[in-house]
């Protein structure tokens, strides 16, 4: 068997900054990017200022907004509708989780499709299923870029989806299905997963427990994209799939850290651009 193939998101990530530089530059101004945070989570933080320092590299126009954990309901709704009207913005992202006294659906259903960046408004949700034009949620984008890039031909393969999340399972499964593989959702009520998963060409896991794919799951040759980043006792960060064990039996696999979390922010950068593109074509 073949040498198993290590997908960098990393790697793909700066081959695709240099496709957004080209697109931006045709531009009659820099694409505009908001982004809401509520409150001091630490992951939060963390992940808005890694969007913000790649939008800044890109040379995007920038509008930040921090609320306190506090804040009211009818103020951020408000925020959300003033950012709707501001033209230099393009797209608009929220930050999740909301604090629990606030109604997230409510919020991410203000934004105006056209700018909804993280591709999480009914009506992209809707556009997606369909297979039309849309703005698609940034981390199944991302995996699809990672096997375009390893020119992976998906076209009549079984692909797995483990977890059915409108965040990555639901939209990753519309995705493949459109590119034509065969799919099946898996989930916590799924019963004989293992059975599922071993007959699977590709499997995107995406439940967010650490290790729950192992050797045993997994057919020779598969194609294993780990969506999970999960933090152990001891600080450091694992995925979904138990990466030593599973590694000498796939053919292709992404690493964490280091697969789909770049993807992400690239995608959200490219939501971006094309949002900005649609909007000054009109």
């Amino acid at each position: 068997m073949p040498t198993p193939v290590r997908l960098s998101g990393i790697t793909v990530a700066r081959a695709h900054g240099a496709g957004l530089r080209e697109r931006i530059a045709k531009l009659d101004r820099a694409p505009g990017l908001a982004v809401v945070r509520v409150g001091e989570d630490p992951a939060s933080m963390v992940y808005v200022a890694k969007k913000g320092a790649r939008a800044d590299r890109l040379g995007f126009h920038q509008r930040s907004a921090l609320l306190p954990a506090t804040v009211d309901q009818a103020t951020l709704e408000a925020l959300v509708l003033e950012l709707n009207e501001d033209p230099l913005i393009d797209g608009i992202l929220v930050q999740l989780p909301l604090p629990k006294h606030l109604d997230e659906r409510r919020v991410l259903e203000l934004i105006c499709p056209d700018k909804d960046v993280d591709g999480f408004h009914a009506i992209n949700t809707g556009l997606l299923s369909q297979g039309r034009q849309a703005l698609v949620p940034c981390t199944p984008l991302g995996v699809m870029q990672i096997l375009r890039h390893a020119e992976i031909g998906l076209e009549g393969l079984h692909a797995v989806v483990v977890g059915r999340s409108n965040i990555v399972g639901r939209p990753m499964a519309m995705l493949l299905e459109q590119a034509n593989c065969t799919v099946t959702v898996c989930h916590s009520r799924t019963r004989n997963l293992d059975e599922h998963l071993r007959r699977a060409d590709i499997i995107v896991a995406a439940v967010g427990r650490p290790n729950t794919i192992r050797a045993e799951h997994i057919k020779a040759g598969a194609v294993v994209v780990d969506v999970g980043i999960n933090r152990l006792d001891d600080g450091s960060l694992v995925g979904d799939v138990a990466y030593d064990e599973v590694f000498p039996l796939c053919s292709a696999i992404t690493p964490v850290p280091g697969g789909v979390g770049p993807m992400t922010i690239s995608m959200l950068m490219e939501n971006t651009v094309t949002a900005a593109e649609r909007r000054q074509s009109r």
